[in-house]
């Protein structure tokens, strides 16, 4: 008999909150299963496999992303936007360590939530490179160097890769600066 309360939802939930705690590579069931009380066999009631569970905490992450991005460039353009962009991304990343590494997972197409958490997402950024007229193949470009300057940085601050002394804060808001730069100059391709 399934234990009472559990669900898919709170299955994955659950599985959100360890995946913070040892990383997507260190989740396995029989350690979930272990946490939630139950029988390691219960959990394939609510879900087909640890690929599909993993699948699900990124569509948990991606949603809670989008929505930080979202609420942050609301009302914000150029510059202050980019910041506020920046800045969630980051404090996502810091609060939710192993989730964050989730959201880099393609959202599965077969799962229309996870798919529109990704388009949320991505959405937020083009709505701030809107800002900064970029739109079309132009914004799909400055989106993957603004999301691999914001991902590299955020992995390697949260597993302590920024040794020297200097303040961390200031070399990323250094960071955004140079990228704020970098998006008001984009080389725009010619519209044919």
């Amino acid at each position: 008999m399934p234990r009472a309360g559990l669900s898919s939802a709170v299955v994955v939930r659950e599985a959100a909150r360890l995946v913070d705690e040892v990383g997507p590579e260190k989740l396995t069931l029989a350690a979930l299963a272990q946490r939630l009380g139950v029988a390691l066999p219960s959990l394939y009631k609510h879900i087909r496999g640890l690929d599909a569970l993993l699948q699900k905490v990124s569509a948990l992450a991606t949603a809670e992303l989008a929505a930080r991005l979202t609420d942050a460039v609301v009302g914000r353009s150029g510059t202050d936007a980019v910041r506020a962009l920046a800045a969630a991304y980051r404090e996502y990343a810091r609060q939710h360590p192993g989730r964050y590494l989730t959201t880099q997972r393609v959202p599965d197409p077969d799962d229309p939530e996870h798919v529109a958490a990704g388009e949320r997402a991505v959405g937020a950024i083009y709505a701030t490179l809107r800002g900064y007229g970029l739109s079309g193949d132009d914004a799909v470009h400055a989106t993957r160097a603004l999301r691999s300057a914001l991902h590299g940085f955020v992995v390697l601050e949260n597993n302590g890769g920024f040794g020297l002394p200097q303040d961390v804060d200031r070399s990323f808001d250094q960071m955004v600066t140079a990228l704020d730069a970098a998006l008001r100059c984009w080389p725009v391709e010619p519209r044919s």
